[in-house]
C-alpha cells in the first residue's frame, strides 16, 4: 500500500475507535433509541441533498435488509448497551466479535466453512469475552456485555447481506442505508423512551452533545465509510480488512485517557484474548520458506 492510504487506514481506525468515547459522551444528552435514530437521520442527508435521483447502488430488497440490521437492530442495541453500562473501550473491543459471527453465519447461510485458525481464533477470542463478563458486576454492566454481544452478532448477519449484495461503492450504499432506521428507531424511541424524555434531551442539548452527534454521523459514519470503501476499491480485502484490529486499540486508549476507564488484570487479559482470537482469524500468516537442499 502506499503510504499515504497507509496513514488513511489507520485515521479511519482511530476515527472509528473514538466513536466509542463520542458515543458514551453524547448519551449525557441524549437518550440512546433517539441518539442512535438522529444519527442515521443526519447521515442520510447526502442522499436527501444530492443523490436521490441516482437511486441506491444496490437492489433495494439489500438497502433495507442492511438497514434494519445495522440501523434498527445493531446500533440501538449498542448503544443501549453502553448506556447500561459498558465501558466504551471494551465495547469497542467486544464488538468486534461480529467477524466471528460474521463467519458462523456465512457457516450455515452461504457454506464458507471457516478453517482450523478461524476456528481456534473464536474459540480464543471468545474465552477472552467470557473472562470479561466474570469481572463485569451484575446487572446493567452485565446486561450492557450482553447488548453488546447481540449488537456483534446483529452486524455479522448485517455483513451476509452486504456481501450478497457486492455493492460497487461503499460510501454510496451507506448513505442509502441510512435511510431506513430513522423512523423505525424513532417510533421505538417514542414507544419506550416517551416524548417527555425526547423533548427534555432537546431542551436541555449542550455544546458537547451536538458535537458528539456531528462526529458520529460525520466523521465516523460518512467519512469512515468512504475511506473505507475507497480502499477495499483500491486493494484487497485480506489487505485492508486487518486495519481494523486497530479500531480497539484506539478506542480503549482514547476511553482510558478521555473518560477515565480503568481495566482490571482479569479485564485486560481477556481484551488481550480477544485480539489475539480477531488476530488470529483475520491476519494472514506468512508461507513458510522452502528450504532448497
Amino acid at each position: 500500500m502506499r503510504a499515504s492510504h497507509i496513514l488513511l487506514a489507520v485515521a479511519v481506525a482511530a476515527v472509528w475507535g473514538f466513536n466509542f468515547v463520542a458515543i458514551k459522551v453524547g448519551l449525557r444528552d441524549f437518550p440512546p433509541l433517539l441518539f442512535s435514530c438522529l444519527r442515521f437521520a443526519l447521515a442520510a442527508l447526502p442522499v436527501l441533498v444530492l443523490g436521490w435521483r441516482k437511486g441506491p447502488p444496490v437492489p433495494w430488497r439489500f438497502v433495507i435488509g442492511i438497514g434494519v440490521m445495522l440501523g434498527v437492530v445493531k446500533f440501538p442495541l449498542l448503544y443501549l448497551g453502553i448506556d447500561a453500562g459498558m465501558p466504551a473501550g471494551l465495547a469497542s473491543l467486544v464488538l468486534q466479535s461480529q467477524a466471528f459471527f460474521t463467519a458462523i453465519f456465512a457457516a450455515f447461510l452461504l457454506g464458507d466453512r471457516p478453517g482450523p485458525r478461524q476456528i481456534g481464533g473464536m474459540v480464543v477470542a471468545f474465552a477472552g469475552v467470557g473472562l470479561i463478563a466474570l469481572e463485569m458486576p451484575a446487572g446493567d454492566s452485565l446486561l450492557g456485555l450482553g447488548l453488546t454481544l447481540a449488537a456483534a452478532a446483529a452486524w455479522g448477519v448485517a455483513n451476509i447481506v452486504m456481501k450478497r449484495a457486492k455493492a460497487p461503492d461503499l460510501f454510496s450504499l451507506m448513505v442509502w442505508v441510512s435511510l431506513v432506521p430513522p423512523l423505525p428507531v424513532l417510533a421505538l424511541s417514542l414507544a419506550l423512551e416517551g416524548p417527555d424524555r425526547i423533548v427534555h434531551a432537546f431542551a436541555t442539548l449542550t455544546v458537547v452533545g451536538v458535537g458528539s452527534l456531528l462526529y458520529i454521523a460525520a466523521a465516523a459514519t460518512l467519512f469512515g465509510f468512504a475511506a473505507w470503501g475507497f480502499l477495499m476499491r483500491h486493494y484487497p480485502a485480506s489487505l485492508v480488512a486487518p486495519f481494523s484490529l486497530l479500531v480497539p486499540i484506539f478506542g480503549m486508549s482514547s476511553s482510558a485517557l478521555l473518560l477515565g476507564e480503568t481495566f482490571t488484570a482479569a479485564k485486560l487479559a481477556g481484551g488481550l484474548l480477544v485480539f489475539a482470537g480477531l488476530a488470529l482469524s483475520v491476519l494472514k500468516l506468512p508461507a513458510p520458506a522452502r528450504v532448497r537442499i
